[in-house]
C-alpha cells in the first residue's frame, strides 16, 4: 500500500554516522551536522536522523513485526531491555535489536547536543544506564511499539484507553526517537505553529524530539518538544532515553561551561523528577479531557502535589503570587506570565506592579511539602532500621565475636540508626567509599570527594582516580583517616621531585 504524498519536512536531516562520537580530531562534516541538528531543535523543536542501511533494516523488520504481531490482537507493547517475560506473555520479534539500534542513535544525538553546548560529549553518560546492562538489571529507557489498523476508527479507543491523538504531549526523558511507516506526528515550533514533522517517514528516518529531563540538566537551553499524533493508522516505534532512577539531575556541567543558570534549576533525584513530571502530565490530561463512562478507571483527579506545584519546574508554589484576574502562579510559570504580560488561563492583561503574594496558597504548599518530605524520610528511615536490625543479628554469627563486642557495636550504631537524617560529611571533604550491595564495584574502596549534599542523608561524590560521580548515602562512606591524608601530602612533593629527575 503506497504512502500518500505529503509536504516535505522543514526539519534538518543529519546522518547518524556524521554525529556519532569518534576518536581523533573532529571532521568538518561533524561540526556541520552538530550545528544543523542544534539549529533545527531550537527553531523547529525537532530534527530528523538518518540511519545507516544496516540499522534501517533492523527498524524495518521491527515495524513489520509490529504489524504482524498486533493485527487483530493488541495495539501497543512496552519493551524494556533486561525484563524477563511473564508466563504466557508474547513479544514482537526484533525488539532487542531495535532497542539497541535506537538506543545507539539516541545516545549519539545526546552527545551531539552536549558538544553544541560546549560540554564533553559524554557528560550525560553517568545519568544513563550502563552499557551493556549489568546482569538482572532492567533498563530505564523504553521502547513503545504501537500499531492501529484501518478498522480502528478515530472515534474508537486504543487498548481501552481514550484517544489522545489531538492532545499535545511532551516526554519526560532526555530525547525521544520515533520511527513509523506512515506520517502522522505534528510538532509545535517556538512560535506556536503546528507542522507535519515526519512527512518523509520510513525505517531509515527517525524523528528526534527533546524531553523535560534534557531541558532541566541544560538549564532550559534545550527547549522541550511538544508534539501530537494526527494519524493512528500506522505502525510506530517510540524510543525514550530516560535517566536511571539513582541519577541526580543538576546543571553543574552547564555552569562550568560558562552558561548562566536560574535558581529554579536545582539538583533533583531523577526518580522524583520523573514522578513530578508524570503527575503534571496526568493533571493536564485530566483538564483537557472530559470524563466519560467509556474512560472508566483511566480518568482520575489530579493529585494535591501536582495542583500545588509549578507545572514547568515541578517545585512547590512557595512563592505564589496573585494576579488582578484572581489566578495564582509561581516559579517558572510566574516568570513566563510576567514576560508575556498575559494570564495563561483567562488571557487577561498582567501588570507586574499589581502582583501580591498569595499567603494562603504559600502556606498550604509549604505544609504539603513538609508532609511529603516527612513521609519520604519515614519510609527511608524504616528501611534503614530493618536493615540495621538484620545486620546486627548476623554480626555474631559471621564473626563469632563475644556478646560484649556485639552490644558495643549495637550501641555505637544506634545513634545513627534511630535518629533523624545524618549529615556527617561536608562538601569538599575527602571520603572513602565503603559501598553496599548496590554500589558498583568500580567505586568500592576508592577515595572520593563530596561535591553535593542531597536529601535524606545522601551525597553526590566524585571519585578522585576516574573523575566519575555517583550518589551514595552516608552509611556507604567513611572519613579518610587524618594520618593517611598527612602521608599523601608528604608523598606528593616527593613524587613531583622524582618526576623531575
Amino acid at each position: 500500500m503506497a504512502c500518500p504524498p505529503c509536504p516535505p519536512s522543514p526539519l534538518a536531516r543529519v546522518r547518524l554516522d556524521d554525529v556519532a562520537p569518534h576518536d581523533g580530531a573532529a571532521a568538518p562534516g561533524y561540526a556541520r551536522a552538530v550545528g544543523a541538528l542544534a539549529a533545527s531543535l531550537a527553531r523547529r523543536g525537532a530534527a530528523v536522523v538518518e540511519l545507516p542501511a544496516a540499522d534501517a533494516a533492523v527498524v524495518r523488520c521491527a515495524l513489520e513485526s509490529a504489524r504482524a504481531f498486533f493485527r487483530g490482537r493488541h495495539a501497543a507493547y512496552l519493551y524494556r531491555a533486561g525484563r524477563n517475560l511473564e508466563d504466557g506473555e508474547l513479544s514482537p520479534a526484533c525488539m532487542a535489536d531495535a532497542f539497541r539500534c535506537l538506543g545507539k542513535a539516541a545516545r549519539a544525538a545526546l552527545c551531539a547536543i552536549a558538544r553544541h553546548l560546549r560540554l564533553r560529549t559524554d557528560v550525560f553518560n553517568q545519568l544513563l544506564d550502563d552499557t551493556p546492562l549489568p546482569v538482572n538489571e532492567v533498563s530505564s529507557s523504553e521502547l513503545l511499539v504501537a500499531y492501529t489498523h484501518e478498522q480502528l476508527q478515530s472515534g474508537q479507543t486504543l487498548m481501552g484507553c481514550p484517544s489522545r491523538s489531538s492532545m499535545p504531549q511532551v516526554d519526560r526523558g532526555f530525547v525521544t526517537l520515533v520511527a513509523s511507516d506512515y506520517p502522522g506526528i505534528e510538532v509545535c515550533d517556538p512560535n506556536g505553529h503546528w507542522y507535519l514533522a515526519d512527512g518523509v517517514s520510513g525505517p531509515n528516518n527517525l524523528l528526534l524530539l527533546t524531553g523535560r529531563a534534557l531541558s532541566h540538566v541544560t538549564a532550559g537551553l534545550c527547549p522541550i518538544s511538544q508534539y501530537r499524533v494526527t494519524n493512528e493508522n500506522r505502525a510506530s516505534l517510540t524510543f525514550r532515553l530516560v535517566p536511571h532512577a539513582n541519577a541526580i539531575l543538576d546543571c553543574s556541567p552547564i555552569l562550568a561551561a560558562g552558561h548562566c543558570i536560574r535558581q529554579v534549576y536545582q539538583p533533583i533525584p531523577a526518580s522524583q523528577f520523573m514522578d513530578d513530571s508524570y503527575a503534571e502530565e496526568h493533571a493536564v490530561s485530566s483538564h483537557l479531557e472530559e470524563p466519560s463512562e467509556s474512560q472508566g478507571n483511566f480518568v482520575s483527579d489530579p493529585s494535591l502535589r501536582s495542583v500545588l506545584s509549578d507545572p514547568l519546574s515541578g517545585a512547590f508554589l512557595e512563592d505564589a503570587m496573585v494576579l488582578q484576574c484572581g489566578h495564582s502562579f509561581g516559579g517558572v510559570m510566574l516568570k513566563k506570565v510576567i514576560e508575556m504580560a498575559r494570564c495563561t488561563i483567562c488571557n487577561g492583561e498582567v501588570d507586574p506592579s499589581s502582583l501580591f503574594p498569595n499567603l494562603a496558597l504559600r502556606a498550604v504548599a509549604t505544609v504539603v511539602k513538609m508532609e511529603d518530605d516527612r513521609r519520604l524520610f519515614h519510609n527511608a528511615a524504616l528501611r534503614k532500621r530493618r536493615k540495621d536490625v538484620t545486620e546486627h543479628t548476623d554480626v555474631p554469627k559471621r564473626t563469632g565475636s563475644s556478646k560484649a563486642n556485639s552490644e558495643f557495636a549495637l550501641d555505637a550504631e544506634s545513634p545513627v540508626a534511630f535518629k533523624g537524617v545524618q549529615y556527617p560529611f561536608v562538601v569538599g571533604e575527602r571520603v572513602l567509599i565503603m559501598g553496599n550491595k548496590r554500589t558498583p564495584e568500580k567505586f568500592v574502596g576508592k577515595e572520593a570527594v563530596i561535591t553535593l549534599q542531597c536529601l535524606n542523608g545522601w551525597y553526590l561524590v566524585k571519585a578522585l582516580d576516574s573523575g566519575e560521580s555517583t550518589r551514595l548515602q552516608y552509611r556507604s562512606l567513611k572519613k579518610v583517616p587524618e594520618l593517611q591524608l598527612q602521608t599523601q601530602a608528604r608523598l606528593q612533593p616527593l613524587a613531583f621531585l622524582g618526576g623531575r629527575q
